[in-house]
């Protein structure tokens, strides 16, 4: 279980919930109303009060690399790096390419020359090479149409699945909330959230 008790970040007011194993939750809200800011504080990023644990072991018992490995942070903008693509993984040849519409030879690629709608694509592949336990996924498929949607939303159900992961994520789309999950978060204009 990944558990959030009383978390306050920026200002803003505390937060509180629960995420079971193998459970996908969507948070949604207005525009600035914090719900990136929230992530940040989830994998310790920004600066927070409160207690957030994994498993019964609070995020200040681990090591922060260690944390973030085990919790991990899908941001809407990724970073790279290095020069090409397959310098980010450990095992370029493991990497399932294809599976969000890649070609296979995607390791090869030169950063420079991704798109928006690559680099999220591999971003999430990065992500799911670490094997974490808990997904926070910021806006995972904003720019992405709709093929590319439904192979990103399919990769992420079958980990899900596979491992009894929990995942969090942020969605502006009410179809894709719908479709998705079974439990929402809203977050109001102040940063409050309520089921």
């Amino acid at each position: 279980m990944f558990e959030v008790e009383s978390l306050r970040s920026g200002g803003r007011p505390p937060v509180s919930f629960r995420l079971q194993a193998g459970e996908r939750v969507c948070l949604w809200g207005p525009s600035g109303c914090g719900k990136t800011r929230l992530l940040r504080a989830l994998v310790d990023l920004d600066p927070s009060e409160g207690a957030v644990s994994l498993k019964g072991t609070r995020r200040e018992q681990v090591p922060a690399a260690l944390w973030r490995r085990r919790v991990a942070l899908l941001p809407a903008e990724s970073r790279w790096w290095a020069a090409t693509v397959g310098e980010h993984f450990a095992d370029p040849g493991a990497v399932p390419f294809a599976r969000l519409g890649l070609d296979p030879q995607a390791a090869d690629w030169s950063v420079e020359r991704l798109s928006s709608g690559e680099r999220q694509r591999l971003a999430l592949l990065r992500v799911l090479a670490g094997r974490p336990e808990v997904l926070l996924l910021d806006e995972p498929t904003a720019n992405l149409d709709a093929a590319s949607s439904e192979r990103v939303e399919a990769l992420i159900g079958q980990y899900l699945a596979d491992s009894g992961a929990a995942c969090l994520w942020v969605s502006h789309d009410r179809e894709q909330r719908r479709r998705l999950c079974a439990r929402s978060l809203a977050m109001n204009a102040e940063g409050e959230l309520a089921a």
